[in-house]
C-alpha cells in the first residue's frame, strides 16, 4: 500500500501531512510559507541544511558496517603475517584490530535492525528516568545510601 499518496518526497512543495494512512497536500500558503522558512534557513545555514538533506541513518550505519568487515579482513592479515613473522606484537595488534572491527560491525548491525521505516530521522533521545521516591524499596546499594543522605542533608537544613 502506498502511503506517500505519490507525492516527491525530495522535493518541498510536495510535502504532505500524513494522517492516519491517509494525506493531506499542504495549501498554497502552506506551500509558500514553507518554501520562504526553507529558503531563509538556507540562507542562513547552508551548512546545516545539506547536512539534513544528506542524512540517512541506514545507510550510514550500513556504510559502517562493510567497513568494519573491511578492517576485519585487514586485522586477519595482519594476525596472520604476525603469526608468520615470529613477532607476536603484530600479531597482538591483528587480533586486537579484528575484536574491534567485530565489535563496530555488531553495534552497526543492531542500529540497521533497529532503524524503522523514519531512515531520515536520527534515534530518539534517551527517556529521562524518573527519580525514586523515599518510600520505594527497590534499586541499587548506591541508590539507597543516595536517598539516606539526601533527607539526611535535608533535615538539617
Amino acid at each position: 500500500m502506498d502511503r506517500t499518496g505519490g507525492l516527491d518526497w525530495t522535493r518541498p512543495i510536495e510535502i504532505a501531512l500524513t494522517m492516519e494512512g491517509s494525506t493531506v497536500p499542504l495549501s498554497e500558503e502552506e506551500q509558500r510559507q514553507f518554501e520562504q522558512l526553507e529558503r531563509a534557513l538556507a540562507a542562513e545555514d547552508p551548512k546545516f541544511v545539506s547536512a539534513m538533506r544528506g542524512t540517512n541513518v541506514r545507510a550510514y550505519y550500513k556504510r559502517r558496517a562493510v567497513l568494519a568487515g573491511v578492517g576485519f579482513v585487514l586485522g586477519i592479515v595482519v594476525l596472520m603475517a604476525g603469526a608468520i613473522i615470529p613477532n607476536t606484537i603484530i600479531g597482538v595488534i591483528g587480533f586486537v584490530v579484528m575484536v574491534a572491527c567485530l565489535y563496530v560491525a555488531a553495534l552497526s548491525m543492531k542500529r540497521i535492525s533497529n532503524a524503522g521505516d523514519g531512515d531520515d530521522m536520527p534515534p530518539p533521545p534517551p527517556s529521562p528516568k524518573k527519580h525514586r521516591t523515599r518510600h520505594d524499596s527497590s534499586g541499587s546499594f548506591m541508590e539507597r545510601m543516595e536517598d539516606r543522605w539526601r533527607r539526611r542533608r535535608d533535615e538539617d537544613l
